[in-house]
């Protein structure tokens, strides 16, 4: 947390650091808005340190320590609306939009930031191995409302699936990650923040669809890893991917199982029963709370009474 506290300015940095022992260890993110008070979220509730309102030579202060001093340096991130830094946290940012022919050219006037803190929970997709794994590793989709540990989940898998596992007699396989979003490797000039094993092969900040092609014609993985499909383009890359021999282990946005199979991304896989797992998460004991899982055929075969995976 100290490299994250840094970037503040020292007023910021003093309340954060003043907090209780239990709020810093659960912090998952730290909201900074022009005109209003610092915001920390932590167990899932917004904490206040002061009544004071972020002044706007506060925010530029964070904006520069965040470029180190060099907006031009950000700009095709700042595009996406988020910044990620050393650690593999990620900064959300926003502002006044400038688009050009429909496309997002820059974001200026910057007076809300999202730091989003990424902590790795080695050892929190363990439990899910029975059901994930049957002499390989089963086309799943993990699904789950913002802040149910998707990526954290993902994240984990990922690395078990490229260690192997020895007390389950698992061996290790190739693994490639489209990391859109620099949300599961935290990449920073290519080199994962995350430990994820030594058969990782990473495109990071690549859009999904064209990622998991090019990984498939120049990295042969066996088991591919990509968070948050969404569009009908994914659909159609992960049947090809399929179709090439490759496993598939995704994330989807949704409350329930019925909320991603009506994405537009699972219109190409409509009624093919492709996917050998699904994995409900939900925040009902936190994040990573593992409430149902699914066969191939919508089958129950896992329900929790509310305990965290």
């Amino acid at each position: 947390m100290e490299s994250i506290f840094k970037l503040f300015p020292d007023e910021m940095q003093r309340l954060l650091r003043e907090q209780p022992d239990h709020i810093l260890q659960s912090i998952e993110e730290i909201r900074v808005r022009v005109g209003q008070p610092l915001e920390i979220l932590a167990d899932n509730r917004p904490i206040y340190p002061a009544d004071q309102n972020v002044r706007p030579e506060e925010a530029g202060v964070l904006l520069n320590r965040l470029s180190q001093h060099s907006l031009y340096a950000l700009e095709e991130e700042l595009k996406r609306g988020y910044i990620t830094i050393s650690g593999g946290h990620r900064v959300g940012i926003a502002g006044k939009v400038i688009t050009e022919r429909g496309f997002v050219k820059a974001i200026k006037d910057i007076s809300s930031f999202n730091i989003r803190i990424a902590r790795q929970k080695i050892g929190i997709a363990e439990p899910l191995l029975p059901y994930l794994y049957k002499k390989q590793w089963l086309n799943t989709l993990l699904i789950g409302p913002p802040q149910t540990g998707k990526t954290t989940m993902l994240r984990d898998i990922a690395r078990l699936v490229s260690t192997g596992t020895r007390e389950r007699n698992i061996p290790s396989y190739k693994v490639g990650i489209v990391d859109e979003r620099s949300e599961i490797a935290g990449c920073m000039k290519g080199v994962p923040q995350h430990s994820l094993g030594k058969r990782v092969d990473i495109l990071d900040a690549c859009p999904k669809a064209e990622g998991m092609m090019m990984l498939i014609r120049s990295m042969s993985p066996q088991v591919m890893i990509v968070d948050e499909i969404g569009r009908k383009e994914d659909g159609e890359a992960i049947l090809e991917a399929m179709h090439a021999g490759v496993q598939m282990i995704f994330t989807a946005h949704g409350n329930r199982l019925e909320d991603a199979l009506r994405r537009p991304a699972m219109q190409p896989l409509s009624g093919l029963s492709l996917f050998e797992r699904y994995i409900i998460l939900s925040r009902d004991k936190g994040p990573g709370t593992l409430h149902a899982i699914y066969d191939s055929e919508f089958k129950e075969i896992y329900r929790s009474s509310g305990g965290a995976a």
